[in-house]
């Protein structure tokens, strides 16, 4: 389909050109320019890294690896101006290797990606559990499944049938047609998905949810569990907000330094125990999510009029570092043996 542009003396198509004859190369120049906009690709997409490849010494390297807001891996392959004969297979091949990645591996390979592109390795863990939004690893929640994006400047006949058909048994390929196009010597991107068209997609994402939430069915191990504390029942991040609370009560000269001695960053992990409000609220102004306790009636003073926001990212590996440190100054929870969800 071609595309217009909209003129007073009506409508100009759009001049069709290809990668090759714009001089644009797959990798050093394609690759490079839609791993900083991965979202054009594939919406609510994490790029983990580029190149990827563990299992045979480099010799087949996977584009661009993602994360999407499922925790599901998304191998995107890319073909600047050819069919793509046999793209299909080799994306089904990429996503069966690296089906049984780790959260560290990812992690790894997202630390070891952010350097090479100037940017700080250490963001990599926190990286990905901001965008999960998750206040820790969970395991079993992990590449439970693994999504494919196709992209190419076209799309041959037995490539989409092919796809067509592995779609109805429940595998999830996308194919993404990119051309460019030129006006008054300025270069342009048509770029649309096919499969599945727009229209149909939402139809087709419930039928294979509900085939994963089947096969699933009874594997979620989250930890729900209440606590009661000084005669409240409490969820977890409720409990260490109560517990730092009670400990500022009884302490009431505490000072930001003392508590942070006293509750150290590393109970928590990546957020630490507490930060300043104004960091809190920061961080819910740039990300929209509330990693802290930031109302009213949740920030804790401290002497000197200091305020501070308690860490809501607690699972049950942090927080058991927690409640044994809290155990140590008399603050002791327990939970109720009834697992509800929070």
């Amino acid at each position: 389909m071609a595309v217009f542009k909209v003129n007073g003396d009506g409508l100009t198509p759009l001049e069709a050109t290809s990668f090759e004859r714009e001089g644009i190369r797959e990798r050093l120049d394609l690759q490079r320019l839609l791993r900083s906009k991965i979202e054009i690709l594939s919406p609510d997409t994490l790029l983990i890294t580029e190149e990827f490849s563990y299992w045979d010494e480099g010799r087949r390297r996977i584009d661009l690896l993602a994360l999407d807001k499922q925790a599901n891996l998304v191998v995107i392959e890319l073909k600047r101006d050819e069919t793509g004969a046999h793209m299909e297979l080799q994306a089904i091949r990429y996503a069966a290797m690296v089906s049984t990645m780790t959260f560290e591996q990812a992690v790894a390979a997202h630390a070891s990606f952010l350097g090479s592109i100037g940017r700080n390795a250490l963001d990599a863990s926190r990286n990905i559990l901001e965008f999960l939004e998750w206040d820790e690893p969970r395991a079993d929640e992990f590449a439970r499944d693994v999504r494919v994006v196709l992209v190419a400047a076209e799309f041959s006949k037995e490539l989409t049938t092919s796809v067509l058909w592995l779609n109805e048994r429940n595998l999830d390929i996308r194919c993404v047609r990119m051309r460019p196009c030129k006006s008054d010597g300025v270069l342009f991107l048509d770029v649309q998905q096919v499969i599945p068209l727009p229209e149909a997609e939402e139809y087709q994402v419930r039928i294979r949810e509900q085939a994963t939430e089947r096969r699933i069915a009874g594997t979620d191990t989250r930890d729900l569990t209440k606590y009661l504390f000084e005669g409240e029942r409490l969820n977890k991040r409720r409990l260490v907000l109560a517990i730092v609370k009670a400990y500022i009560r009884d302490h009431p000269t505490t000072t930001v330094e003392q508590l942070e001695t006293t509750f150290p960053p590393s109970l928590q992990g990546p957020y630490g125990v507490f930060t300043t409000i104004e960091e809190g609220r920061g961080i819910f102004d740039q990300t929209g999510h509330k990693r802290h306790f930031i109302e009213e009636d949740e920030v804790v003073k401290l002497a000197g009029e200091s305020k501070i926001a308690v860490t809501a990212m607690w699972g049950a590996e942090n927080l058991k570092r927690f409640l044994l440190r809290a155990r140590e100054f008399g603050y002791d929870a327990k939970a109720d043996g009834i697992n509800i969800p929070v």
